[in-house]
């Protein structure tokens, strides 16, 4: 089974409330929302938007996406997890992404590697201790992007409040195989990232500084099935003996049109796959 939700950062651009991008949601035949934080902080001015509202839309909030600090005072970290724990009590989500820092993974010493370890275990201890859990995205540019490190960064930080958010493409962007990425943690993968790009050239595109400017290139950014990896063979390969929580994380042009096409597909390459069963 697959449970698809929708990026509220797709929109981060656009004039559209989330009442309205709910609504979307359900007539599109998504099943949830990933909400981002800085979203998440802006509607607390509207409480009557939460999770039981959602859920009576046949909706929930798959996960609550943001970024925690791995250097600087302890304090402060601590104090905007505390925060993150309680937006995801409102929505009713145990689910909060972060990134494992904002270096690569062979840019940090050993030190580092030691200091980040050690904050990140606090932080699952503190998230475990308020019923959530932290899901680290593979992601260029930081401790969890290979598979490699990734695998090292669960082996030393060892806590069962942290798992993973595999995102499917910067896996085959650091130059592997996002099939075997999937063998090899899908006892930690609690949520996946879909996105796809014409040509690896164009993955720069993808870099914070670009895809959070409005005047940002969007260049080569494509619909699921459309790009450079082969999506339906990843999907094709999802065992049918769980359910597998992802969010088509879409950055470009028509949202709404692209979402609602890549989900449908989504649907027909599953359904393809049960009926040859």
């Amino acid at each position: 089974m697959m449970h698809l939700s929708l990026c509220t950062i797709s929109f981060r651009h656009h004039l559209v409330s989330l009442p309205e991008l709910a609504t979307f949601a359900a007539r599109s035949g998504l099943d949830g929302i990933e909400l981002w934080a800085a979203h998440a902080r802006s509607l607390r001015s509207q409480p009557a938007l939460s999770g039981r509202w959602l859920d009576a839309m046949n909706l929930d909030v798959s996960m609550l996406s943001d970024y925690l600090p791995f250097t600087g005072p302890a304090r402060k970290g601590e104090e905007k997890l505390g925060e993150l724990c309680e937006m995801a009590e409102h929505w009713n989500t145990t689910k909060l992404r972060i990134f494992a820092g904002k270096k690569a993974s062979a840019d940090n010493t050993e030190l580092e590697v030691q200091s980040l370890v050690s904050r990140l275990r606090d932080y699952c201890q503190q998230a475990q201790e308020s019923g959530r859990e932290l899901l680290i995205e593979t992601h260029p540019h930081t401790q969890a992007d290979t598979i490699a490190s990734t695998l090292e960064l669960l082996s030393a930080v060892d806590h069962p409040a942290l798992k993973i958010n595999l995102d499917v493409l910067h896996i085959w962007e650091a130059r592997e195989d996002p099939i075997k990425a999937w063998h090899l943690l899908s006892p930690h993968v609690h949520h996946l990232h879909f996105k796809n790009i014409s040509q690896r050239e164009h993955l720069p595109v993808f870099a914070p500084e670009n895809v959070y400017s409005a005047a940002g290139s969007r260049e080569g950014m494509v619909p699921l099935f459309n790009g450079a990896y082969d999506f339906a063979d990843f999907i094709e390969m999802l065992p049918r003996d769980r359910v597998h929580s992802a969010s088509l994380e879409w950055f470009g042009h028509d949202p709404c049109g692209v979402i609602a096409e890549d989900s449908q597909q989504i649907r027909r390459v599953r359904a393809g796959r049960l009926c040859e069963a």
